[in-house]
């Protein structure tokens, strides 16, 4: 069984920066493509961003491209996201999610349904 922290969240102003990070436990997930999903007020869960377990492959969302990294560290057993030029519209609750191991370096997944385990979000809150 994986738990899954993210922390890192807070309020910022518009064109500012954040880094969240989700800290895992209970097992390794060097093996694991990991991502990054965020729910707003009143809308579904959207995919933001995706890392393989070799960091080899990297996958955003159109509208957090050039703006946003995913980066982890399977030393630490953690994941990060590099949040810069934030936007009113990026406020959102962020989780993190893991995917069952797989032996392929390159997969990332996209799909709620690929992931098998969840954190339980931090706020981020981006004021005009």
């Amino acid at each position: 069984q994986v738990q899954l922290v993210e922390s890192g969240g807070g309020l910022v102003q518009a064109g500012g920066s954040l880094r969240l990070s989700c800290a895992a436990s209970g097992r390794t997930i060097n093996r694991s493509p990991m991502g990054w999903f965020r729910q707003a007020p009143g809308k579904e869960r959207e995919f933001v961003s995706a890392i393989s377990w070799s960091g080899s492959s990297r996958y955003y969302v159109d509208s957090v491209k050039d703006r946003f990294t995913i980066s982890r560290d399977n030393a630490k057993n953690t994941v990060y996201l590099q949040m810069n030029s934030l936007k009113p519209e990026d406020t959102a609750v962020y989780y993190c999610a893991g995917s069952p191991p797989t032996d392929l370096s390159a997969r990332v997944s996209v799909r709620t349904d690929e992931y098998n385990y969840w954190g339980q979000g931090t706020q981020v809150t981006v004021s005009s």
